[in-house]
């Protein structure tokens, strides 16, 4: 997605390992720069070293050690290509608020694991983790600002493209 998008600005909410901020960057244009935010500096630091073992510019990736509802408001309006949103699913709702300011017209924002390891499109399941991904879906679903896509391979990838 961030090579059809010829990104050059990306947020990525939770870094983890850096294994998504790799394949990011490798899609990104050569001058792009990943804005990576975890709560946990540990991650940072393993995102660093799998950038630096990768062979990635250190300018080509910031990382931000802070809860996303914090640092999140700090960023530009309009000024990314795309936000792949992929920490705590209780706080998605908050998340992609921020994310739809922070989109420029013709942005994508990603939500992996849309399906909630099969659980959201079970009837049965009204824990809240299955409960927010429903809502998340059908507010992107019903916002006219976006076009969306549920890609319902592995445990889904939602995306919705601000118009």
């Amino acid at each position: 997605m961030a090579a059809a998008l010829r990104a050059t600005a990306v947020v990525e909410i939770g870094t983890g390992a850096g294994v998504s901020g790799l394949w990011l960057l490798r899609g990104m244009a050569p001058e792009g720069v990943l804005t990576s935010i975890d709560v946990e500096a540990e991650h940072q630091r393993a995102a660093k070293q799998a950038f630096a073992e990768a062979g990635i510019r250190t300018t080509r990736a910031r990382t931000i050690t802070g809860r996303a509802h914090e640092v999140l408001p700090r960023l530009t309006d309009g000024a990314y290509d795309m936000v792949v949103a992929d920490a705590d699913v209780l706080d998605l709702p908050a998340h992609i608020d921020q994310a739809l300011r922070l989109l420029r017209p013709g942005g994508v924002l990603a939500v992996p694991r849309a399906l909630g390891h099969d659980r959201v499109p079970d009837p049965a399941r009204r824990d809240e983790v299955t409960t927010t991904l429903r809502e998340v879906a059908r507010s992107l679903r019903t916002d006219e600002r976006l076009v969306p896509a549920l890609l319902p391979s592995g445990d889904g990838l939602l995306l919705a493209a601000k118009r």
